[in-house]
């Protein structure tokens, strides 16, 4: 009896204990009523604790309710090492080298969804592995100029492209219960000035291209959380933009997640009201506040607190702040269900080879000569001597650029992949060619590389000539590196040309040697004077770990090349919007400047006169003709487009119509395809680009075979944003569809009526 008593009383205690239990605890409880939940248990400064940094790269959680920390890590090409609590420089730590994943420059030129769900599935499960919380990344500010330094973490020129394929790396990062931290919101389209340009431009082009990806990344991809950008937008710094954040991002678009500041972004307290949620970096090494602990004197620390405690704010802004940063706790760090990770797979490396070798484009593959056949791919039986020229061939490229530097576990440089694919088939030998940046060093992760030569440049290219006499293929392979003033945060390029001399050193190749392809790994388009002369050119990429080895897997034919341009190739700057018609860099506004770490700064306004008109827009506008254009690139096989139709020759502003193409393989090897559909509104109200990308489907098709590839179109894809009426519009009249290889290469053109 005494035992049964007991156990009823016991059981009365566990069944009391149960009851007792947080909401914010329970996983089977719907996570805004787990938020409700913990954020009433919360006192002031555990609020305003979790609103700012506690160290470079984390912020605090609530311990005494067990609410873990946030911790971020800079990619999205990889996952950055581990740096010290309050300084840049790298920790030390021994098991925090990585997967190098290509640039998503690369991902973009893949033009293939599947392939940026492989690479955010990948990334992602290296950074959950790491214990992250959030990935500083995907980056899909618009390429507006070549001359942009951090182009290369950005995918392209077109806000369509950009969309559909941010949404699924968003996806697949997310899948491992870690963060994706869409940037730089918004405007953030130049390196130079970046912390205090002004950019001005009107509603429409706001809206028609440089928004669409990060709304796509929201609204589709469900990003968790987005980094607000240092510029500012209608004379208002992006940490404090009432409009881009409040009013678009999270009551136009839904966004429930966290805004972070990019480090150092925010200014004064205008962030409280002005959206912003979790406040990073505003004194870059932690300590120069000269407080106890520095953190507490950012703008959302003990500063907010004491607004508050003033009555100068309320909480309503704060209780907003914390509901979102523990909604992304809950979706992330107290996921119950997050999947542990992985670091260094055979998963990840086949990944990075992939992804890369589908992004590599070949821009140019003539026969050097009558009756010869073409370069690439190179041919094993018939060459017997591989001469490799040029600095990039052997040059670390995982390190440098700025935040998106890497400690790559291993890294493939073109020059070894190239020896190790072609074995004992062929001699591959190298000649320096010219020498550009022989350092290979960031925040304290060295290449360990010696680069120098001290051979002059005349030398360098007399050298390289003569091997070139006696080799049966030159492949040079140079372009940009991720030094300053090149493919690297913080900095413009100071030129389209290529630097280091290499124009020279092509010139006198193409001389020397008439089978010689040219290679440019770059993140950027280059100007290419000796085009003309050159048979071969291939677009190469900052590739990540395996960049050797997706190189030969194409040069040799193990890999049909299938990327296409996401960017156009200028022949020179007269053929860039922003260059003609803007104003870059920028001109200072002489009545107002800001407080930047304590010290004035000017403000450059800088017009987007342009307008609408970027890349391929104003190349179609002005009948341009670029060195390679928007969505170009070729195949190892031929294909040819039959004649397009249409379902509906006519429809309603609700209705849809299905354009469907034949396609053909009609070369002897198997190969991809990306088949690119583009709009055109024959007549509207107000100016439009002659035409825009509003589909496309990369497809795969062995010799011979045909496929039928269709494409429906809506609404959406017909519309304009009225900046009068403050909506999109679909006007009624005739459209055409025109679908094509490439932005210039337009292959069958249909048309229908709306009504």
């Amino acid at each position: 009896m005494r035992k049964a008593i007991f156990f009823i009383v016991a059981l009365m205690g566990m069944t009391t204990a149960v009851a007792q239990t947080p909401v914010y605890l329970d996983q089977t409880k719907p996570i805004n009523d787990r938020v409700e939940d913990a954020l009433q248990r919360m006192t002031l400064r555990e609020k305003i604790n979790m609103t700012h940094a506690q160290s470079k790269f984390s912020s605090p959680g609530v311990p005494r309710l067990g609410i873990p920390e946030v911790w971020c890590t800079d990619g999205p090409h990889g996952i950055r090492t581990e740096v010290l609590w309050d300084e840049w420089d790298q920790a030390g730590w021994t098991n925090d080298s990585i997967t190098a994943f290509p640039a998503l420059t690369c991902l973009a030129a893949t033009w293939d969804p599947e392939m940026s769900m492989l690479y955010g599935k990948s990334i992602g499960e290296e950074a959950r592995f790491r214990n992250k919380t959030v990935l500083l990344g995907p980056g899909v500010n618009i390429y507006r100029t070549p001359l942009n330094g951090r182009n290369f973490e950005y995918m392209g020129e077109d806000p369509f492209l950009s969309s559909r394929m941010v949404v699924p790396y968003v996806k697949g990062v997310q899948s491992n219960g870690v963060a994706t931290c869409v940037k730089h919101y918004a405007l953030n389209n130049n390196e130079l000035n970046r912390n205090n340009t002004n950019p001005i431009l009107d509603e429409r082009t706001l809206r028609e291209i440089y928004l669409p990806a990060f709304k796509a990344a929201i609204q589709e991809g469900g990003s968790w959380t987005i980094m607000c950008s240092y510029n500012l937008y209608g004379g208002k710094w992006l940490s404090e933009n009432d409009y881009l954040l409040n009013q678009v991002l999270k009551k136009e678009w839904g966004f429930d997640g966290v805004v972070i500041s990019d480090w150092g972004a925010a200014h004064n307290m205008g962030v409280v009201k002005g959206g912003l949620d979790l406040e990073y970096g505003s004194w870059t090494n932690g300590l120069s506040g000269g407080a106890k602990n520095a953190y507490d004197s950012y703008y959302l620390g003990v500063p907010y607190m004491e607004a508050i405690q003033k009555g100068e704010f309320t909480t309503d802004e704060l209780n907003d702040k914390c509901r979102r940063i523990l909604r992304l706790i809950f979706r992330t760090g107290m996921n119950p269900n997050r999947p542990f990770g992985s670091l260094n797979s055979e998963a990840h490396v086949s990944a990075a080879r992939t992804i890369g070798a589908n992004g590599i484009v070949l821009l140019k593959n003539e026969a050097p000569a009558k009756k010869a056949p073409k370069l690439l791919p190179i041919d094993l039986t018939k060459t017997k001597k591989i001469l490799v020229v040029g600095e990039n061939a052997i040059k670390m490229m995982t390190v440098g650029g700025g935040s998106s530097s890497l400690k790559a576990q291993h890294e493939i440089l073109p020059l070894d992949g190239i020896k190790a694919r072609v074995g004992n088939a062929a001699e591959v030998v190298f000649e320096r060619g010219y020498v550009g940046d022989a350092s290979g060093e960031y925040n304290g992760v060295v290449t360990g590389q010696n680069l120098k030569d001290d051979r002059t440049a005349e030398q360098l290219i007399a050298d390289a000539c003569a091997a070139a006499k006696t080799a049966d293929i030159v492949l040079f392979i140079g372009g940009l590196n991720k030094s300053d003033h090149q493919d690297a945060e913080g900095a413009d390029r100071e030129q389209l040309a290529l630097p280091y001399n290499q124009n020279d050193v092509i010139t006198a190749l193409a001389a020397a040697n008439k089978n010689l392809v040219v290679i440019t790994v770059s993140g950027n388009a280059v100007e290419m004077p000796w085009v003309k002369s050159v048979p071969a050119i291939i677009q190469d990429w900052y590739l990540g770990s395996e960049a050797g080895n997706s190189l030969a897997d194409v040069l040799m034919g193990d890999v049909n090349p299938s990327g296409k341009l996401p960017f156009t190739y200028y022949a020179s700057l007269d053929q860039c919007g922003a260059h003609v018609e803007g104003d870059y860099p920028g001109t200072v506004n002489p009545n107002i400047h800001a407080e930047f770490f304590g010290n004035k700064v000017p403000i450059y306004d800088m017009k987007y006169n342009e307008g609408l008109f970027v890349g391929y827009r104003y190349i179609d506008a002005k009948k341009l003709q670029p060195t390679f254009p928007f969505g170009h690139g070729l195949s190892y096989t031929t294909f040819a487009y039959g004649k397009a139709t249409i379902d509906n020759k006519e429809i309603s502003q609700d209705g849809k119509v299905t354009v469907t193409i034949p396609v053909t393989n009609t070369g002897s090897r198997e190969g991809k395809e990306v088949v690119q559909v583009y709009v055109q509104d024959v007549q509207s109200t107000l100016v439009r680009p002659e035409k825009e990308l509003k589909a496309f489907q990369k497809i795969n098709l062995k010799p011979g075979e045909t496929k039928n590839v269709s494409f429906t179109l809506d609404k959406t894809a017909l519309s304009y944003y009225d900046d009068t009426k403050k909506a999109w519009v679909a006007e009624s009249g005739t459209f055409n569809v025109l679908v094509g290889a490439s932005s210039k290469d337009i292959k069958s053109t249909v048309t229908f009526v709306l009504k």
